[in-house]
C-alpha cells in the first residue's frame, strides 16, 4: 500500500483563487470572526438575536462554514490516498458511479447538488474506493464553479495515480438557477474532462454508456 499526502495540484490553472493571507488566522479564529459576521448580517436584516431560536446561528453558521461546507479550502484536510498493487493485472475501466455532489456556488453562496461519476484505467497501482468519493467531496467543500470543480477532480487524480487516464462527468443543479433570478428548477448542468486515454471518442462513448446504464 501506498499513501500520498498533501497531493500538489498539477494544473494551477484550476487551483481555487486564494488570497495571500488565506491561512494566517487558526480555524477557531476564523469560526469567531465568521460569527461576529454574520451575526451583523443577521442584525442588519431586522432579525432579533435575542431570540433562543436565532442566538446560537451565527456561530452554527460559522463552524458550518470552517468544518464542513469550504473545509477543502484547507489543504491539510485533503484526504490520504491509498494505492495499492494491482496483482490481478485488471486494465479495464473502473467506474464509480453516482458519487453525491453537494457543493456551494462561489457567486451566490447557495448549494450545487448532484452527482458525479469517475473513471480510471489502472495501470500498476489501484486506488481504494472510498478515496475517490473522499477527493471529490474535498474539492466539492468549496466556493466553487461547476467547469473548475470538474477538472480539479480529474487533475488531483491523475496526480494520485500517476498516469492520465482519468475521466469526470458531473450533473447538477444550480439553486442559484433554481430559487432566485429565472427561478428554473428544471434545467441541470453537465460538465466533462477528460485525460490520457479517455481522449479517445470509443473510451469516452464506453464510459458514458457504463454511466448512463
Amino acid at each position: 500500500m501506498e499513501d500520498i499526502m498533501n497531493i500538489p495540484v498539477r494544473n494551477s490553472v484550476v487551483d481555487t483563487p486564494l488570497s495571500k493571507t488565506a491561512f494566517t488566522l487558526g480555524e477557531q479564529q476564523k469560526i469567531e470572526k465568521i460569527a461576529n459576521h454574520f451575526a451583523e448580517i443577521m442584525l442588519t436584516l431586522g432579525l432579533d438575536l435575542t431570540d433562543d431560536s436565532l442566538q446560537g446561528t451565527p456561530m452554527r453558521v460559522a463552524k458550518m462554514y470552517v468544518k464542513e461546507a469550504f473545509s477543502g479550502l484547507n489543504n491539510e484536510n485533503k484526504p490520504c490516498i491509498s494505492l495499492f498493487e494491482n496483482k490481478y493485472g485488471y486494465d479495464q475501466m473502473l467506474v464509480e458511479k453516482d458519487i453525491t455532489l453537494y457543493s456551494h456556488c462561489e457567486h451566490h453562496f447557495v448549494p450545487i447538488i448532484g452527482k458525479i461519476h469517475v473513471a480510471y484505467i489502472p495501470r500498476d497501482k489501484v486506488i481504494g474506493l472510498s478515496k475517490i468519493n473522499r477527493l471529490v467531496q474535498f474539492y466539492a467543500k468549496r466556493p466553487q464553479v461547476q467547469e473548475r470543480l470538474t477538472m480539479q477532480i480529474v487533475d488531483g487524480l491523475c496526480t494520485a495515480l500517476g498516469h492520465e487516464d482519468v475521466a469526470v462527468w458531473i450533473e447538477a443543479d444550480h439553486l442559484c438557477v433554481a430559487s432566485r433570478g429565472i427561478k428554473d428548477t428544471n434545467s441541470r448542468t453537465v460538465t466533462e474532462s477528460y485525460s490520457g486515454a479517455f481522449k479517445s471518442e470509443p473510451i469516452q462513448q464506453r464510459f458514458r454508456s457504463l454511466i448512463n446504464k
